[in-house]
């Protein structure tokens, strides 16, 4: 059940204008600086689909999304109806979730770190410039999810994707998407982050760290205790295994399947953070995620990943400094990706800022869909 009508492309364009935009959220007042506050954010621009240096888009009608079997680049929006599968369907079999907890103490990866507070007289560094970050030890508890569809059957073996930031929303998604045979019978877990945000930060070691270390830790402390504690098997077919997140928990899904190729095959990412945000800094990668479209990727021979990427118009950055630009990196992604010749979708959502919900409710199902395209389960 795809939502890409078959009309000519003249009359989607017109519909598109006649088409009433979708209203962005209210501003928020900036937050009162206090003792070491960081200074408002302020609002990215809005970026154009087309600008020059970009990659090559097809603009689909307002409201569609591109088909889950092409290829290639797509502008969608302005407005972002959410899809009927991220909705509870009658006569849909509902899948079990299960939720458990897992303490920095037990881990032989991630032991915890939290970020010192800036100083009172802290002063933004320019664009470009080194940061300096300070951290200390600090205990976390993660919070783990587990989806298992209601067609699973015990103990038998299936495929999985894993979520980054304990990221949820996928669980209903693919009960309508397992009923309608869109995607395998599959095992969903969404992963907590060790908490924090940005350098200095538990979530910031994970994810943003260019290594295996992160997929390391998933396999041996994280997919251990979901197959004791809940009677099931996962797949160690790395083509039946994905990886989804966003922002960084986007680029910690892509060097996931990058670092571990024998382990993930299919990666799904919304706003990824493939920028310079990698603390503390690598002599060997010292861009971070960047390198990834920078240099990993055009560099080395290609590896059977298939990626589905996101990125809204009005996304993180934009200041003057590229390798802090979330829109020019996923751009530069998309167009490495089909230099390598890589099975990948990339999408553009117009009127979207970072990790835009009203585009992931519209976009999820037809991303997962795509990124399971030439699955074949085991007999």
């Amino acid at each position: 059940m795809h939502r890409f009508p078959g009309i000519p492309l003249l009359i989607g364009a017109l519909a598109a204008l006649a088409a009433p935009a979708q209203t962005p959220p209210p501003a928020q007042p900036p937050a009162a600086a206090g003792r070491g506050a960081a200074p408002a954010r302020r609002p990215s621009p809005t970026r154009q689909p087309h600008t020059e240096g970009y990659v090559a888009s097809k603009d689909l009608p307002d409201g569609t999304v591109p088909s889950p079997k092409d290829d290639g680049n797509f502008v969608i929006g302005p407005t972002h109806p959410a899809a009927p599968e991220t909705a509870v369907q009658d006569g849909v079999p509902q899948g079990t979730v299960y939720n458990f907890t897992m303490e920095s103490k037990d881990s032989k990866f991630y032991s915890g770190i939290a970020k010192e507070p800036n100083p009172p007289d802290y002063v933004p560094p320019p664009p470009g410039a080194p940061r300096i970050v300070n951290s200390h030890p600090a205990p976390y508890t993660r919070k783990v999810g587990v989806y298992v569809p209601k067609q699973y059957v015990p103990g038998t073996v299936a495929p999985f994707i894993v979520s980054a930031d304990g990221d949820s929303r996928v669980f209903r998604v693919l009960d309508n998407l397992i009923a309608q045979k869109r995607v395998p019978v599959m095992i969903a877990i969404a992963i907590g982050n060790g908490s924090g945000d940005g350098a200095g930060s538990e979530r910031g070691l994970e994810y943003d760290t260019m290594s295996g270390k992160y997929a390391e830790f998933v396999e041996a402390e994280v997919l251990p205790l979901v197959e004791k504690q809940y009677n099931v098997k996962l797949t160690k077919d790395p083509d039946g295994r994905a990886t989804m997140g966003g922002s960084s928990g986007g680029s910690a899904a892509g060097a996931m399947a990058w670092y571990h190729p024998e382990l993930y095959h299919r990666v799904l990412t919304y706003s990824g953070t493939y920028v310079n945000n990698q603390w503390p800094t690598d002599p060997k990668i010292p861009h971070g995620a960047w390198a990834l479209h920078d240099e990993l990727i055009p560099n080395s021979p290609v590896k059977p990943i298939r990626w589905w990427l996101e990125v809204g118009d009005r996304d993180n950055g934009g200041f003057g400094d590229p390798l802090h630009d979330w829109v020019l990196a996923n751009e530069d992604m998309a167009k490495q990706l089909a230099a390598k010749g890589y099975h990948y979708q990339f999408v553009f959502a117009q009127n979207a800022g970072h990790t835009d919900r009203a585009v992931n409710q519209q976009t999820l199902p037809e991303a997962l869909e795509y990124i399971w395209q030439g699955y074949k389960s085991p007999k």
